[in-house]
């Protein structure tokens, strides 16, 4: 197990290195002048220019400032917001707890939901119940996450009043405020990775309970209960665990509406406005977090490979 761990932290480095590179090109894929574009091209004189090139850095060889960038996020140096003259690490800080709240309530209610059909499907194969299940999952994952949330208002905000105006709480401040206006995003996050989910989990608790050892534990007399939930789950985990990382990197992205919608002060909103606004350190810093965050799952959920499945392991 501790090879593996190894193995899959060895991985991660090169990863980091180019993802890395990869961020600090942002400045450099604007056509034109960087500086000139933040500035404005009709107003901004070569004083200006000269001023924002050398705060972004861009007055020095590509290489010292590739390295330098490297050198200094991995002191946690992501440099300083162009609008707000803040540490972009302060900012991130302050907006990631909003934006990890709702895509970990996302995440509990694709898992949930998904796991919940998936096994309702599998255990049901080729049958009525499977096929309502199917068209259950096709539908939500057709309906736009944003018209959801964007009708889930409508109804539970504006209608019948049971769920707050304003959605984000922080915890330390309300907790079960902060529980509470969670509910709406996070149903209207995870619907579509909810299927995703579902059809993993149809196939493989399908695939396992035709097995030979489903039939062997089935002859044994062990119940069809703890087949389903003991042995086939357990066997079907592994395609799960893969697509609830893919749903991760889902979720990231549809956040970025969903915080819009419910009006939630997270990474996504001050991404949208400091492109917007042209903040290059803070598109750089918040695209950074947001790749390193989805590198951990990925990794967490290599890790969780290896002890459900001991063939994943490297020998």
């Amino acid at each position: 197990m501790l090879k593996l761990v190894g193995t899959r932290l060895a991985l991660v480095v090169p990863q980091l290195l180019l993802v890395s590179a990869l961020v600090f090109l942002l400045v450099y894929l604007v056509p034109g002048s960087a500086a000139s574009l933040i500035l404005g091209d009709a107003a901004a004189s070569p004083e200006e220019i000269a001023r924002v090139e050398t705060q972004l850095g861009l007055d020095q060889p590509f290489f010292v400032r590739l390295f330098g960038w490297i050198g200094s996020a991995l002191q946690g140096d992501l440099g300083t917001s162009l609008q707000s003259g803040r540490p972009v690490t302060e900012l991130i800080a302050e907006k990631l707890p909003a934006t990890l709240s709702l895509i970990g309530g996302g995440l509990i209610v694709a898992i949930i939901v998904g796991v919940g059909l998936g096994v309702l499907a599998g255990t049901h194969a080729r049958r009525p119940v499977d096929r309502g299940v199917t068209a259950i999952t096709s539908l939500l994952q057709a309906i736009p996450e944003f018209w959801l949330g964007l009708l889930l208002v409508l109804v539970f905000v504006i209608q019948l009043g049971v769920a707050p105006v304003v959605a984000w709480v922080p915890p330390e401040q309300d907790f079960f405020g902060w529980m509470r206006g969670l509910i709406l995003p996070s149903l209207a996050l995870g619907a579509g990775a909810s299927a995703l989910i579902a059809r993993q989990t149809r196939t493989a608790t399908a695939a396992a309970l035709s097995s030979r050892y489903a039939d062997t534990l089935t002859a044994a007399g062990v119940p069809r209960r703890k087949i389903i939930w003991v042995y086939a789950l357990k066997n079907a985990m592994v395609p799960v665990l893969a697509a609830a990382a893919l749903a991760v990197s889902i979720l990231f992205g549809t956040s970025l509406v969903m915080e819009r919608v419910f009006a939630f002060p997270g990474v996504g909103s001050m991404l949208v406005n400091a492109v917007i606004g042209k903040d290059f350190p803070v598109v750089q810093g918040t695209v950074l977090v947001v790749a390193i965050i989805i590198i951990a799952v990925n990794l967490i959920v290599d890790i969780c490979y290896g002890i459900i499945n001991p063939k994943a392991r490297p020998q």
